[in-house]
């Protein structure tokens, strides 16, 4: 019997490794946390076999300074993590966000606060992906729901922070992180990769800022005869620090700009029985399966339920909500936290549709017959 190599049986935190390394990664500094340490632990043979470089850093802190100062030099570069040090790595997400660095940070997500349940699953960073890093800055957020997935995702995760020139986060959870699915990865011809955008100029005419079209300058690499300065300060287009009123408007401006002009391109969700539901599911994570589940044993019962799944969770499908919602009665939103994509979707419907939560934080998943137990409460 032929085997098909391509086909495997992995788990999430493997998909992760994989496609990081398909997607062009070669510098990952990282501190073992659960449960993301597989992802670390892949990559700590893998990269070296590839002419990459792996480290393992003493904190969070150091970990993703050192993506970014990896980055600045040309590599495509990842940290993986967990809440507590998720939490620790906020002030150089800031950084990076900026000063305009691509780079991937997967936060493999569990119980808290604080070091909280290390073993079991949640969905409670969905808010600290979000605002984590304090000021008004934007942020681009994946959430795959199954092994496959996650490997696409991670691929995409790389492509957009070459694209935009920004940290992308990638959420998985415990679960999605540990469970074992059987995948058919795509061959690598079939794979877009995303490179950033170099300077076509002068190293003497290089604005490393500029204010481009697009909203994202082109990137030299550190080492190639383009030197710039980088800071976390406000700066004007050659990078450095300003007080100018003006040029701080048209740098924040210009941050923001970038990854709105493009939100239709950036947000993906997938539907499912939607066309004439009644009652809609927005889900996400490993909450989402169970979400799946729940529609399928609904529309047995004769519910027209249906499912919106967040693919992208920032920037927010607030658009998709209201497209999707017009023949909406009510909304249920399942999460492994106390509500935080529920407020989300209140504000989207403009409190026109009630909106109810299933929410969990004892560490266990949500099952489909909780919601459909909802379901049929509020049918």
């Amino acid at each position: 019997m032929n085997v098909d190599s391509k086909t495997r049986v992995i788990t999430g935190n493997e998909a992760c490794a994989e496609g990081a390394v398909v997607a062009g990664m070669r510098f990952y500094a990282g501190y073992p946390i659960t449960p993301s340490s597989e992802i670390a632990e892949i990559l700590s043979y893998e990269l070296p076999r590839r002419g990459g470089v792996f480290i393992q850093m003493e904190d969070e802190i150091a970990s993703m300074g050192a993506i970014i100062g990896a980055s600045l030099t040309g590599a495509k570069s990842m940290t993986a993590t967990s809440g507590p040090g998720f939490s620790l790595m906020q002030e150089n997400i800031g950084y990076a966000a900026m000063a305009e660095v691509p780079c991937v940070i997967v936060n493999v997500m569990r119980g808290g606060p604080s070091t909280g349940l290390p073993t079991l699953p949640s969905q409670g960073d969905v808010m600290q992906a979000r605002w984590g890093t304090h000021g008004d800055h934007p942020i681009i957020v994946l959430a795959p729901f199954s092994v496959a997935e996650t490997y696409e995702m991670t691929i995409r995760a790389f492509n957009l922070a070459e694209q935009f020139r920004t940290p992308v986060i990638l959420l998985l959870d415990e679960i999605i992180g540990h469970v074992n699915e059987k995948v058919r990865l795509p061959e690598k011809s079939a794979i877009k990769i995303i490179d950033r955008i170099k300077p076509n100029n002068s190293p003497q005419d290089y604005l490393p800022y500029q204010h481009t079209g697009s909203g994202v300058p082109p990137m030299a690499n550190f080492g190639e005869g383009y030197r710039y300065h980088v800071t976390g300060l406000a700066h004007d287009e050659t990078g450095f620090p300003t007080n100018s009123s003006e040029e701080i408007e048209k740098l924040l401006d210009r941050l923001h700009k970038k990854i709105d002009r493009k939100r239709d391109e950036i947000v993906e969700v997938e539907t499912y029985l939607m066309d004439d539901a009644r009652i809609g599911i927005v889900s996400y994570g490993s909450s989402g399966r169970s979400s799946r589940s729940a529609v399928r044993l609904a529309r047995e019962a004769g519910i027209k339920a249906g499912l919106l799944r967040l693919k992208t969770i920032w920037p927010f499908a607030d658009k998709e909500i209201k497209k999707l919602g017009s023949g909406i009665r009510h909304w249920i939103v399942p999460e492994l936290n106390l509500g935080q994509i529920a407020h989300e979707v209140e504000w989207a419907t403009g409190s026109r549709v009630p909106v109810t939560k299933i929410n969990r934080v004892d560490g266990n998943p949500i099952s489909p017959l909780d919601i459909v137990e909802i379901i049929k409460r509020v049918n």
